[in-house]
């Protein structure tokens, strides 16, 4: 057994999201948000690297000596599935450990909006989930594929690096790709899976110009295109993808979110009241007329407004969102205070006052 699994089940047990890794310092664990040490000794640069070693591949390691980070999935010998991040930095070695459930969950599991649900109705358009890394965007678009898994007949094509959650086909086909494994880049992925009838396409991260344009053309050719962006709101996201692209395809791109783009979900992580979980709190903005006229007319800046007064549609902004969990007693106030973009309204529910700012008479 491979001596890394031993810190890898430690982490299971404790109910832990990451597992960090890093010369000089103990092995850290991710607990409801928070870094916490390990009672071990701090780990040398030859010791890591050699725990290291003990699980990557022959191309992995190869990719490694080169100098080059690497990403990849490792099952250890009790099952427990992890998404690995490899890299190099000034004190030597680190690695981070990213731990999948082994069961897919639901979106009602999540406790997520509804209209998520209604969200995978759609048959073709492009629905963006994106946040800030480690918000759980991809635990979202896994609980869609099922959704759309458990409901629907379709052929559902999967791009993602690395592999995480596992979905065993029911009412659909999920075709799961890995980049580096069986694709070279997200643009060829999205490319090649256009010629393999697929209904569904998942993007793992639009990461570039070239991703971000091939995504774009299959949600314009009657297929329905889920993506990832690291962007921590809609008007960011509109922003980011319109920027993305060279100026002679802005007026073609404003026009293409105009039309097809059929939401941005973007969420957040917040702690629940007891500190032992988190929940994920979620700003939607569903495209309509109002909004597709800002985005051609560059006032992407009003599209808040435009979501603040949306609620019939189901949209809603995080503070909305977060101030509402807070007053449900769903979330932690103190942690939503600190998120939050407009403090104002959750002051009267911080329990922690220092967190306030003070004023000198």
């Amino acid at each position: 057994m491979p001596r890394i699994d031993a810190f890898l089940k430690l982490a299971m047990s404790q109910g832990c999201s990451d597992l960090h890794l890093s010369v000089g310092v103990p092995p850290m664990l991710r607990m409801h948000g928070d870094l916490v040490p390990i009672r071990f000794r701090e780990l040398g640069g030859p010791e890591l690297e050699s725990y290291v070693m003990e699980i990557l591949s022959k191309a992995h390691e190869e990719t490694f000596r080169q100098g080059y980070d690497v990403d990849f999935s490792y099952v250890t010998e009790d099952g427990g599935r992890f998404r690995v991040n490899v890299f190099r930095k000034d004190t030597g070695v680190g690695a981070v450990f990213r731990a999948i459930p082994s069961a897919v969950p639901t979106l009602e599991e999540l406790g997520l909006p509804k209209l998520l649900a209604r969200l995978c109705d759609h048959h073709q358009g492009m629905i963006l989930v994106t946040g800030s890394t480690g918000t759980g965007k991809s635990t979202t678009l896994a609980a869609m594929i099922h959704e759309l898994n458990a409901h629907r007949s379709l052929n559902i094509i999967s791009l993602e690096d690395p592999i995480e959650f596992v979905h065993r086909s029911k009412k659909s086909q999920v075709v799961q790709r890995e980049l580096g494994t069986h694709m070279p880049s997200f643009a060829e992925g999205v490319r090649a899976a256009m010629r393999e009838d697929p209904d569904v396409i998942l993007v793992g991260e639009m990461r570039d110009a070239a991703t971000i344009s091939m995504a774009m053309t299959a949600a314009e050719t009657g297929h329905l295109v889920l993506g990832t962006l690291h962007t921590t709101s809609a008007t960011k996201t509109i922003d980011r993808i319109i920027d993305a692209l060279p100026n002679e395809e802005k007026e073609q791109t404003k026009s293409f979110l105009g039309q097809s783009l059929i939401a941005v979900v973007t969420q957040v992580l917040v702690k629940t009241p007891d500190g032992r979980g988190r929940k994920a709190i979620c700003e939607i903005m569903v495209m309509n007329r109002a909004i597709a006229k800002l985005i051609q007319t560059e006032q992407t800046h009003q599209i808040p407004l435009q979501i603040q007064t949306g609620k019939d549609s189901g949209m809603q902004l995080m503070d909305q969102a977060m101030l509402a969990a807070v007053t449900a007693k769903e979330v932690d106030p103190d942690h939503a205070y600190a998120l939050a973009v407009d403090k104002k309204p959750f002051t009267r529910y911080v329990v922690d006052r220092s967190l306030l700012p003070r004023f000198d008479n």
